[in-house]
């Protein structure tokens, strides 16, 4: 029996992007819900830090191409 699996990620952060990534590589369908707007994140003063041991996470499952 086929089973079809479908996630729903909750907040567009850089943990939630990287899940995403990573059950799109393995084939599972997922979508990412966000409350706030692409213009709120982009003016936070942390939307483009991050920590070295989420860069090395990101580097160690290959979807760190566009970083």
């Amino acid at each position: 029996m086929k089973t079809k699996t479908q996630v729903a990620i909750i907040g567009s952060g850089p943990s939630g992007l990287l899940l995403g990534q990573l059950l799109n590589k393995a084939g599972i369908d997922n979508i990412i819900v966000e409350r706030v707007s692409p213009d709120y994140i982009l003016g936070r003063i942390r939307a483009g830090i991050l920590e070295q041991g989420f860069v090395d996470l990101v580097r160690e499952a290959g979807v760190n191409q566009r970083m």
